[in-house]
């Protein structure tokens, strides 16, 4: 597998009991880039998505089968430290989440969780998460506020500032916009570009010109399958599936 892989799947199923979710998923993920899931509503996009973590583990009646690695290992082999596995790869969710507290501790969590107690290491960690995701100028002289005075588009991007606090290596988004208006959407999208410099970024999205605008590479989903995945100007401009074609050209979905 090429070194610059960082995510693969190989004949990867999902069951949620009798419900054949995904069918055969084989894909590679580059580092430092940004591959978007799209395709209609409920063909496995965000399932896809959450088997990168695991956060599929904590539905009832799922089964996997397949292969699923990080780094060239098998994220379910036996004795994979879950916890581990999700600080490296941190999960976006599509409404921001933040939780019920200052803005300073949102981000401080996850490393006080991982054992971080050092004062000035904690506010190095507040600091330089919340710069990455370009809220520092914003919040700094405000830290100590609830996060739920934020706006929305500023809730969304401490999201990603409390992700990015327990150093990850991929950062999962689903539909992290669609809850935003076009302003916030913006700043959203123009961090993205910033992000992969430093992560790899996997997005799902219903907006294909986001997918467009944000991605290196685009993977085409449809009722479990992956119809096809290249680079997003191949797959927009030349796909080779007809599939793919009808649905970016909007004759479906």
């Amino acid at each position: 597998m090429s070194s610059d892989v960082i995510i693969a799947t190989h004949d990867l199923n999902l069951w949620y009991n009798s419900t054949h979710a995904l069918q055969s998923v084989s894909m590679q993920v580059k580092k430092n880039n940004v591959t978007a899931l799209i395709g209609p509503s409920g063909c496995g996009k965000s399932t896809l998505l959450r088997c990168f973590n695991r956060l599929n583990d904590l539905i009832d009646h799922v089964r996997v089968t397949g292969e699923i690695t990080l780094d060239s290992e098998n994220i379910h082999r036996p004795g994979t430290d879950v916890v581990s596995l999700r600080k490296r790869v941190g999960m976006v969710f599509q409404k921001p989440n933040p939780f019920p507290k200052s803005i300073y501790e949102n981000v401080a969590y996850g490393p006080r969780v991982h054992g971080v107690r050092d004062t000035k290491e904690l506010d190095r960690i507040v600091e330089e998460s919340l710069r990455h995701a370009a809220l520092w100028d914003e919040v700094k002289d405000r830290l100590s506020d609830s996060a739920l005075s934020l706006s929305g588009g500023q809730q969304q991007r401490l999201c990603i500032a409390r992700t990015l606090a327990v150093g990850p290596e991929v950062i999962l988004m689903d539909e992290p916009c669609s809850a935003l208006d076009p302003i916030a959407t913006a700043k959203i999208e123009n961090l993205i570009d910033l992000l992969k410099k430093e992560y790899t970024v996997i997005i799902v999205t219903h907006n294909m010109q986001q997918a467009a605008r944000v991605s290196d590479y685009t993977g085409f989903m449809y009722l479990g399958k992956l119809i096809e995945c290249g680079k997003t100007s191949q797959i927009f401009e030349h796909p080779n599936e007809e599939l793919t074609e009808n649905y970016i050209t909007g004759r479906f979905g």
